[in-house]
């Protein structure tokens, strides 16, 4: 495993580590969203649309539709909830895999999804819902580990918000400064190779999991799943070892 991989869910944080982490997230983020409207018809990471969505079937009188998005968005919410739950607990008996576990958790899921949408694709149709519950579990819990990990910096799932902060930096850099003086605007540009960055890296996982679903089927989820194991595993190992050692003591 490659040292620079695995020092990406470590505890001990970097900012270059927040950012290689946050990229590859990102990249995962976007390509599971796009499996997620070959399998389902609808991008689960999109809560802003699913909200939307409520609130237009409820005015239709679509009362299942309604309570559909509501479990989409209860789901996405759990997720994040697991995450923050993992990692305080991971902090709470120092664990060294704190932010490990959110990530295993999600190769695990993203496999579970590549099932469920591999027995939709021979017309078990009522795995529709459980698939959608599922990927909207996986965009909360990954949304959350980046955004602690990052203290809210980074957000992976969240596209509206990084382009606004892209546009905001964008604004300051083209602002022409009459006066030099404190008032002056300048923009933050790591801020802004950042947030480039980081809707590059989904729009190019949405491009690679289109064309990944498109012609391998749901065995993409394998190779999603395949980034997030040597991220998080050697953290996990540690603690193992760690644990073993102490019981080998008594």
């Amino acid at each position: 495993m490659l040292p620079g991989v695995r020092k990406l869910a470590a505890v001990e944080r970097t900012p270059q580590a927040n950012v290689k982490l946050g990229a590859a997230l990102a990249f995962v983020a976007g390509a599971a969203n796009a499996g997620g409207f070959l399998a389902v018809g609808q991008y689960t990471s999109h809560m802003t649309g699913i909200v939307s969505s409520m609130a237009d079937n409820l005015a239709l009188g679509q009362l299942t539709m309604a309570l559909a998005g509501l479990a989409a968005l209860g789901s996405f919410l759990a997720g994040a909830m697991t995450t923050a739950v993992l990692v305080n607990w991971g902090r709470r008996t120092r664990l060294r895999s704190q932010y490990a576990l959110p990530l295993l958790l999600e190769a695990a899921l993203l496999l579970v999804f590549g099932l469920l949408g591999a027995a939709m694709s021979m017309k078990i149709a009522l795995l529709l819902p459980a698939t959608v519950l599922v990927l909207c579990f996986v965009m909360g819990l990954q949304n959350a580990v980046i955004t602690k990990i990052s203290r809210a910096e980074i957000r992976t799932t969240h596209v509206t918000g990084l382009v606004t902060d892209l546009g905001i930096e964008l604004g300051k850099l083209v602002y022409v400064n009459r006066f030099r003086d404190d008032t002056r605007v300048v923009a933050d540009r790591r801020r802004l190779r950042l947030h480039a960055l980081l809707i590059g890296m989904f729009f190019v996982g949405g491009l690679v999991g289109a064309l990944g679903f498109k012609h391998v089927g749901y065995a993409m989820t394998i190779g999603l799943a395949a980034i997030l194991v040597p991220i998080s595993l050697r953290p996990f190992l540690d603690d193992l070892r760690i644990r073993y050692r102490a019981w080998r003591r008594r």
